[in-house]
């Protein structure tokens, strides 16, 4: 069990074992090279052993892992791969986690880890900084105030840059749209918010929207689910 301040982040990193990451509590966002995954208490990401990844707190977030050998499980995945969490899988994570398990026991109970594995299709956010140093302090300032809806024109008067110039270098250099990028910031802000039970009336204005139907649209669009769909123990 890893408790984590809002904030803290295990940097890149591999193990030589199999990782089940999940959050008991808040959100955890996982980094690996290709991808970003959010991870609210319903999600938990099979990492596969070797590959390298980051882990942040979305929040104030309880982490729990099992790292499990290759050898001793079934399973061929060679990319991460969020499962659903279902309440026996908990039940099982808490139940592995205790040393006291002889090997038999441990050996079982790892076979029926297999059977709950259940793979899930998920959107994951993929919020890249610029690197260009205007561009990244317009990021950085949304990050802090999501709600924040100045154009780029007004941002450009702010770093020294013009909105057309700053437009080019997000896309460039993150992939994506200024206003693209801008929702991507937007709905990241939004998840710790949503795991500790806030309302999405609360959350929606805190995050930059003027109507609850235009975040939830924003949130179904980027991310294939609801708020509510997303956040449901199923």
């Amino acid at each position: 069990m890893f408790p984590m301040a809002p904030g803290t982040q295990f940097d890149w990193h591999t193990h030589d074992d199999n990782q089940l990451a999940w959050a008991s509590r808040g959100v955890l966002t996982v980094i690996t090279d290709s991808a970003t995954w959010l991870l609210p208490r319903t999600r938990a990401l099979w990492i596969p052993a070797g590959v390298r990844h980051e882990v942040r707190a979305q929040g104030a977030a309880t982490m729990r892992s099992l790292y499990v050998r290759t050898e001793y499980l079934s399973i061929d995945w060679t990319s991460p791969t969020v499962v659903r969490v279902r309440p026996l899988l908990v039940e099982l994570v808490e139940y592995l986690g205790d040393e006291a398990i002889d090997a038999a026991r441990r050996e079982r109970a790892g076979a029926l880890l297999v059977d709950l594995l259940e793979p899930l299709s998920v959107t994951t956010i993929d919020l890249r900084l610029p690197a260009d140093g205007r561009a990244r302090t317009v990021a950085e300032a949304l990050l802090l105030r999501p709600a924040e809806n100045r154009t780029l024109s007004a941002w450009g008067r702010q770093v020294g840059a013009s909105g057309r110039t700053l437009e080019r270098v997000f896309l460039a250099e993150t992939g994506v749209p200024f206003s693209r990028w801008r929702t991507l910031a937007r709905l990241n802000a939004s998840l710790p918010l949503l795991a500790a039970g806030r309302s999405i009336s609360h959350v929606a204005p805190e995050v930059g929207y003027e109507s609850d139907s235009a975040f939830v649209a924003a949130f179904h669009r980027e991310i294939g689910l609801t708020p509510t769909a997303y956040f449901r123990a199923t």
